[in-house]
């Protein structure tokens, strides 16, 4: 009598190495699996619930500072290395990694620091508003030694940045004038603006490919681009409000970031600067600070509003939003060279790292839940257009001053949206097309 049987290679169903995990075989036909779909979207809410569950950005506040902290530098080259300048005069040199202080400069300078970045040749830079530009080595990590600096630049009124080429040993500062610094001079070696010009330039920053164009923010309102070649100003703008901070991406060398005091923020293609290319909006308050991660994806700002927010790159609204109780108003912010952590300097003297992803979890990541991540984020990125997923994704904690803030903010756009239909249904006004927001942020170009 014969019998036939089923018989299946065992190889088929036993893992190749030891501690693989144990092969499945599943049929894909649809008909197979009625409620695939209900399944994966109930993996997918589940994804976004624990994505807000474990966001937790916050990892350490660095103490050191008697006072509001005015600027943040990171050191080019480096992961780890971040300097503070604080209105005590004192400047201090962190290490991320090891969340620690590794070097201390008191009294640095007579009244604020406002300007910091580092040299090429382990050097760092420093200004402040008693008209010196001083030059320390901080390659020795004895945090109690009292270093002097090894050399002084002496200017004739107080300053208010300082930016460092990127390959050559040469640097610019901003006071009433613009004037560019070699390292091994006592003086300036040419001023790209005139002596008797009477705004204030308050920051200043080298391209960072484009390395001779150079970009300026005013206390007169305007955004002015040089080149330090011909030695004179190129372009220059007017918006309808002051600029507080600019950044150049890293990436696209003709897009800089303007963080205004009209509480938001603006890109402008420098090849085209009658109207922004992207509006950033939602803080509160006027944004003091800037700053583009390394990959040119992402950028942070801090705000009047005490908080941090990290916005995605074309996107302008719904940032992620970084705030706790103590923290005071941000007065700068700088992303580290790994763009998985944020800085943030405050007016309550506090340095505080946070993670760039709220949900990341630090440390070593297994390939199991390394797969498991990035099936969980393929989930929320199929279904972010559902409605629950979408609710849950999007829900941000705001503290009850914030949001207070922005639901009297929206209100008063409101009255002023409906008090221009008014006026252009009603006069001589409604003649004319309306004017796209875009078109209203500069006033005038001047080349």
């Amino acid at each position: 009598m014969k019998i036939s049987v089923l018989q299946h290679a065992p190889s088929a169903h036993l893992p190749i190495r030891p501690g693989d995990p144990t092969p499945t075989s599943r049929n894909l036909d649809p008909l197979m699996h009625p409620f695939a779909r209900a399944r994966e979207r109930t993996r997918a809410l589940n994804a976004a619930k624990m994505e807000r569950m474990f966001a937790k950005p916050f990892l350490r506040a660095l103490e050191g500072h008697i006072d509001a902290i005015e600027v943040l530098c990171r050191r080019p080259g480096t992961l780890n290395t971040v300097a503070s300048g604080s209105w005590d005069g004192g400047i201090l040199v962190h290490d991320i990694a090891e969340q620690k202080q590794v070097h201390r400069i008191q009294d640095a300078h007579q009244g604020k620091v406002s300007g910091l970045c580092f040299s090429q040749d382990n050097g760092l830079l420093s200004c402040g508003v008693d008209t010196n530009i001083k030059f320390w080595d901080i390659s020795p990590r004895d945090e109690e030694v009292q270093q002097k600096p090894l050399h002084i630049f002496s200017g004739k009124s107080p300053f208010n940045s300082i930016d460092h080429h990127r390959s050559d040993p040469i640097f610019a500062t901003a006071s009433n004038i613009v004037q560019i610094w070699d390292e091994t001079k006592t003086a300036a070696v040419s001023n790209l603006t005139f002596p008797t010009a009477t705004e204030t330039v308050t920051s200043v920053r080298f391209n960072l490919s484009e390395t001779s164009v150079l970009g300026s923010i005013g206390s007169d309102r305007s955004f002015t681009l040089y080149d330090i070649r011909s030695g004179k100003a190129e372009r220059r703008v007017t918006m309808q409000m002051r600029s507080n901070a600019l950044a150049w991406s890293p990436t696209l060398p003709t897009l800089v970031l303007l963080a205004s005091e009209d509480h938001n923020l603006y890109t402008f293609d420098v090849r085209q600067l009658s109207n922004p290319t992207q509006i950033y909006k939602a803080h509160v308050s006027a944004v003091m600070s800037c700053d583009w991660s390394p990959t040119g994806l992402e950028f942070v700002s801090g705000g009047w509003d005490r908080t941090v927010r990290i916005w995605k790159e074309g996107k302008g609204t719904r940032p992620e939003v970084y705030h706790t109780k103590r923290m005071q108003r941000v007065s700068s912010t700088v992303f580290t060279a790994d763009a998985r952590f944020v800085i943030s300097g405050s007016d309550d003297g506090n340095v505080r790292i946070w993670k760039a992803k709220a949900h990341e979890k630090l440390g070593i990541i297994t390939a199991r839940e390394r797969a498991a991540i990035e099936y969980r984020e393929s989930l929320k990125e199929r279904w972010k257009y559902d409605q629950e997923v979408g609710k849950i994704s999007r829900a941000r904690h705001l503290s009850k001053a914030v949001h207070e803030a922005a639901k009297l903010k929206q209100t008063m756009l409101e009255a002023q949206r409906v008090k221009e239909e008014r006026r252009r249904k009603h006069t001589r006004a409604g003649e004319s097309k309306p004017k796209a927001e875009r078109k209203k942020v500069v006033l005038a170009e001047q080349s």
